[in-house]
């Protein structure tokens, strides 16, 4: 039953969303693919996100996410294959949406973030496979162990950013692991030795010319 309040409640909301929507700047974003800059870039962490995915017992796939990240990235357009790029991903940032279980995957039949507190990648090489694509190799360490391993990597372009003003490039990126490889193979293969990784960043550019 709609009463006068809830009325009320409703068009108060949708007064207070159509001024928050007046303070974005109308028209799409505008990327401009062949005027990348070059630079040294740092990771916005407040859009940048790691989500990881694995097979659980058959029955579903079991998702978490990292939220505790940063990186850095030098690049230039007229050089991709020299772009370089290191990451650090904080353990103490898994978000399973669950936190008691959480801390178990912090313990040291999972993850063990006690000893080992951090994940690191360095890139090794990229190899163009499209116009807004790559292969990026890379070294990652993780648990104390380091593996070579792959990302398909998607450019989605770089512009001034309308919101903040400051020049951003953004990328997403897909790849698999196995974690057996990397010291944690508690339950394998109950539970699914491959992970799924899906990455998606922005990241802005230290300084302006």
């Amino acid at each position: 039953m709609v009463t006068r309040k809830s009325r009320s409640v409703f068009f108060t909301v949708i007064f207070l969303l159509a001024g928050c929507g007046s303070l974005i700047p109308s028209g799409h974003q505008v990327k401009e693919v062949s005027a990348w800059r070059q630079g040294t870039y740092r990771l916005d962490p407040d859009h940048a996100s790691l989500v990881f995915s694995l097979d659980h017992l058959g029955f579903s796939e079991y998702v978490g996410r990292f939220n505790v990240l940063d990186a850095s990235l030098d690049f230039d357009p007229e050089k991709p294959l020299t772009t370089r790029l290191s990451a650090e991903v904080d353990i103490a940032g898994l978000d399973v949406n669950n936190p008691v279980f959480a801390e178990e995957l912090k313990g040291p039949s999972w993850f063990d973030a006690a000893t080992y507190p951090a994940a690191y990648l360095e890139s090794t090489e990229i190899i163009l496979t499209g116009d807004n694509s790559a292969r990026l190799h890379a070294d990652l360490t993780l648990k104390g162990i380091t593996r070579p391993v792959t990302f398909d990597v998607t450019f989605n372009g770089g512009a001034n950013n309308l919101l903040s003003g400051k020049y951003t490039l953004g990328f997403s990126a897909e790849g698999t692991i196995r974690r057996s490889d990397f010291g944690i193979s508690y339950l394998v293969p109950a539970i699914g030795d491959e992970v799924k990784l899906q990455i998606s960043a922005e990241f802005l550019r230290a300084s302006e010319d």
